[in-house]
């Protein structure tokens, strides 16, 4: 560990959340947003179902640990989602077990601590075609559709009213672009840096709406060693110094 301690938000998924430090993905934007506030810190599975990651809930979050996250962004859905093999293989989980699946681990990440808060990303669409031209040839033929998607995604929203958790519909907040079939994808399953783009509005949407105490919202966190000091940049008047860790001086995107 290194000082001084910061909050922790974990992501902690499958591939959706493996590869969001990628082409400018949704992980990356929320580290750089949380840049001396909170340590955002990436626990992503790529290929996983509900099943596995149940399996090792407690090694990654155990309940004894010294420090506790302040909040945990939880996906998985969409490689459960798949249709069955028939040889028995592979990730597809049906859909009364995905939700006893996530319902699990929804109450083992409320009980890790009074201030840790969770939020679950629903599965998000996919784009059929665009999968069958970039991956068949690496993966072979991948039996999922976009309205299995929707299925578990919907599904998953219900699971979270049940055990209060606050959810995100991925599904449908990424179809509400009009070209969200062009531009969300990077092979018709990852998201691009456009896609990401929605689950980051959709993330701090929540964050801000939250009537969590503390407020986990990126502008509302304290800055860390944000104190004004003679060895700061000089203002443009010359006689005072900035403050500039949270003036913008690099990010294309204004976020809220």
């Amino acid at each position: 560990m290194v000082g001084p301690l910061r909050p922790q938000f974990v992501l902690f998924g499958s591939s959706i959340v493996q590869f969001s430090y990628s082409n400018q993905g949704w992980g990356a934007i929320l580290a750089d947003l949380y840049a001396r506030k909170a340590d955002v810190v990436l626990r992503g599975y790529s290929g996983w179902n509900s099943r596995r990651a149940l399996q090792v809930l407690d090694q990654v979050f155990p309940k004894d640990a010294a420090v506790q996250p302040s909040l945990v962004i939880v996906y998985f859905g969409g490689n459960d989602s798949m249709h069955p093999h028939p040889s028995g293989l592979g990730p597809h989980v049906p859909l009364p077990e995905y939700v006893e699946n996530m319902k699990k681990i929804a109450v083992h990440l409320k009980g890790l601590s009074e201030q840790t808060r969770v939020i679950f990303l629903s599965a998000p669409p996919i784009n059929e075609a665009q999968i069958r031209e970039t991956l068949s040839g690496r993966l072979g033929t991948l039996s999922r559709t976009n309205e299995c998607c929707g299925i578990y995604s919907e599904a998953c929203l219900e699971l979270c009213k049940e055990v209060g958790v606050k959810a995100i519909d991925l599904w449908t907040a990424i179809q509400q672009r009009d070209d969200w079939l062009n531009v969300c994808f990077t092979d018709g399953i990852h998201l691009s840096s456009e896609g990401s783009k929605v689950v980051v509005k959709e993330i701090l949407k929540v964050l801000e709406e939250a009537e969590w105490e503390p407020n986990l919202h990126w502008k509302s966190m304290p800055c860390e060693f944000d104190d004004d000091s003679p060895n700061n940049p000089v203002s443009p008047v010359g006689k005072t110094t900035l403050r500039v860790a949270d003036i913008n001086l690099h990010r294309e995107i204004e976020w809220d």
